[in-house]
């Protein structure tokens, strides 16, 4: 008997190999009572206002239609680049879970425009001390994905096997500020490009994520039996912690989904990226409404 995995799943028993249980299905017939739209002050310090669930789908930046979820932002205001920041969406999932497989069927992603910091991931309480995973997250006119892990200080992983290109291994340093970072060898891994699954194995030996464009879904994927052994090399593998405590620095993660402006990343890189546009994130993203409409996702569902 080998050991049956739970799609985000919170423990895991005994059964036939390989086999994977489905505890919860996220799609536009249970969103919003799924998640949790975050009013709160930007973490990041972005240009950002992210409003209420009544202001999100009274202003269309929360909506269902066609069996899928749209989430966006405010594309038509002219702003003060001193003032609040432009409206968005912030959500996080209302159940935790420690290990999954998680998969993501992404029909449309904010786009690889400058000014945006949008994201995917999952984190625990008192961070760093529970971790972070960044399944999907890049700054600006980025199109190639960079998956990182944050962490309590000690945590050192090793690169696995992996398309992408591992840059640091400490996943705690500056006080899990910095973390470990794979950037995706694809292209269309994230932004205007992407539109796929990504799927991603958060075991106690590690973490894996994989990127499938539309046209190159698994089978066993599309059919509801996932098995990653059959998914060949990941974009993403992160081996360890070198301490042998991988399960002692993540644990009880809500998953997020957001879309932030500026903010301390991409305020980092505009110069080099975006500064023949402004000479600040916050003015162009001040002045540009329609810029950002495509600042959007599109969630056909989330296993």
């Amino acid at each position: 008997m080998a050991s049956i995995k739970s799609t985000l799943a919170l423990g895991m028993s005994l059964a036939v190999a390989n086999a994977y249980n489905l505890v919860q299905t996220y799609n536009a017939g249970n969103w919003l009572d799924s998640f949790t739209v975050e009013n709160i002050g930007d973490p990041t310090h972005g240009f950002v206002n992210y409003v209420d669930e009544g202001t999100a789908t009274s202003n269309g930046y929360i909506s269902t239609a066609n069996n899928q979820v749209y989430m966006g932002v405010d594309h038509t205001s002219v702003l003060n680049p001193s003032g609040t920041g432009r409206n968005s969406v912030r959500l996080s999932s209302n159940r935790a879970y420690t290990h999954y497989l998680m998969i993501a069927d992404i029909a449309h992603a904010p786009s690889s425009t400058c000014g945006l910091w949008p994201a995917m991931w999952s984190y625990g309480p008192n961070w760093p001390a529970s971790g972070e995973i960044d399944i999907i997250e890049n700054v600006n006119s980025a199109t190639n994905d960079q998956m990182t892990l944050h962490t309590a200080p000690g945590c050192i992983v090793s690169p696995g096997a992996q398309t992408g290109s591992m840059g640091a291994t400490d996943c705690g340093a500056g006080g899990g500020n910095n973390g470990c970072d794979v950037v995706s060898n694809n292209g269309g891994s994230f932004g205007t490009d992407l539109n796929g699954v990504y799927a991603t194995l958060w075991e106690s030996t590690g973490i894996q994520i994989w990127y499938f464009p539309r046209s190159a879904i698994p089978g066993d994927i599309s059919n509801g039996n996932p098995n990653p052994a059959g998914w060949g090399t990941p974009a993403a593998s992160f081996v360890g912690c070198s301490n042998g405590n991988f399960d002692g620095y993540f644990a009880n993660h809500n998953i997020i989904f957001n879309i932030d402006f500026c903010g301390g990343w991409a305020d980092g890189q505009w110069g080099a990226q975006c500064g023949n546009l402004a000479s600040t994130c916050e003015q162009y993203v001040a002045g540009n409404p329609g810029a950002f409409n495509e600042a959007y996702w599109l969630i056909n569902s989330v296993q």
